[in-house]
This record gives structure tokens, sequence and C-alpha cells, in this order.
């Protein structure tokens, strides 16, 4: 699976949201399994959006023969984008779906990993943090995806911010010393998404 992970600066947040919208029209499209987002918690003018895609050559259809006639709704709308793809490697609890159902929160975390670390970050992703992610109350269900040699996303959805904050309260810190991620990352980004229920969009 692909996953497409928009951020937008947004100058005009009435009619971008208007726009996002318009993206219902993937719906019906060979590949297409799914997009939401929403606004981050910590940057209100920050607009994340993340769609999901059965394998390139889907994704890459889409791209040349419907993208454009979508696109154009939000030209004027923001400042600036940013867009990465990544590939999907592990579920984080259920199969991942990508209609972000009984999620209102998205953690997103950006990882760099220098290659002697990569092994074991995968696996502590596989054996401590999936594993104590699943059992925090709350958590719907998430991806740990790749993009190149040294890039890593973590996308994990939670029923609400309260339900998150508990998971870092109370399960986070022994899951970061048992996973020993200080020593694995180069850096680490992230943001918290409060989901827009109108620019979700289930695959049909």
């Amino acid at each position: 699976m692909l996953i497409k992970w928009i951020t937008c600066r947004v100058t005009d947040p009435d009619a971008y949201n208007r726009g996002q919208q318009r993206w219902a029209e993937l719906r019906d499209l060979p590949g297409f399994r799914g997009q939401g987002g929403g606004w981050s918690r910590h940057d209100p003018g920050v607009a994340h959006i993340f769609g999901c895609w059965s394998d390139r050559p889907s994704y890459e259809a889409f791209m040349a023969e419907r993208h454009d006639h979508i696109a154009p709704t939000q030209l004027g709308t923001y400042s600036d984008i940013l867009v990465n793809l990544f590939e999907h490697h592990l579920d984080i609890g259920e199969r991942f779906p990508a209609d972000f159902a009984g999620a209102s929160l998205v953690r997103i975390a950006h990882c760099h990993v220098p290659p002697s670390r990569q092994a074991h970050f995968i696996r502590a992703q596989a054996e401590v943090w999936n594993p104590g992610m699943t059992r925090a109350v709350g958590m719907r269900r998430g991806v740990f995806a790749r993009r190149g040699e040294s890039e890593f996303l973590v996308l994990s959805l939670w029923r609400s911010a309260a339900d998150h904050e508990r998971y870092l309260n109370d399960h986070f810190p022994v899951l970061r010393r048992r996973s020993g991620a200080a020593d694995d990352l180069d850096s680490i980004t992230g943001d918290l998404v409060e989901l827009e229920p109108a620019w979700t969009v289930p695959a049909s």
C-alpha cells in the first residue's frame, strides 16, 4: 500500500475546506483505499492529508488522469505544500483501513534513522511499539511506513485527544525506554491532527 502525506500551510481555511471536500471524487477510482485529514493542533494554519492507494501504478494512473481535474479547486487557498510518498511496512493493531472510522485524532511521527540502526528500529516497532500501542485504550489502528533508505512514518489513530494523552502518561515512557528509540533516531518530528469528518473519503 502507498501512503501519500500532504502538508499545506493554508491561507483561506473556508475555501480550502470546500475544496478538500471535492476529493470525494476519488471514491470510485481503481486502487483507491481511502483518504482523511484535518488541522494541526500545534499550528492551526497547517492541514495534513493522508491518502492511501493499493499500489504505485494505481496512484500514478490517478495522477495522470484525474488529479488535475480536482486539484485546481484549491488553488490560491494555501501558500506552501509538501507531498511525500511512503510504502506500507507494518500495520499497528488491526489491519489499517484508510477510512479513519472511530478516530478523531491522528498522531504523526516522522523519523530519520541512520543505516546502522534501521534493522533495530524496525524490529522495535514490531516487537515493542506495536503491541504496546495496541493495548492502549482508545488507540484505533495505525500504520508504519517507509520512504527511501532513512525515512519512516508512524501514523496512529486515536478515538480522542484524552485517550492519546493518557497513553503518553501511562505507556509511552516505558515503551520508549524498552525500544531504545533514543539510540535509533537521527531526528524525529511530529504533529497531532484533529480530523475533519467532511474530509474523510472511504473507498467504495
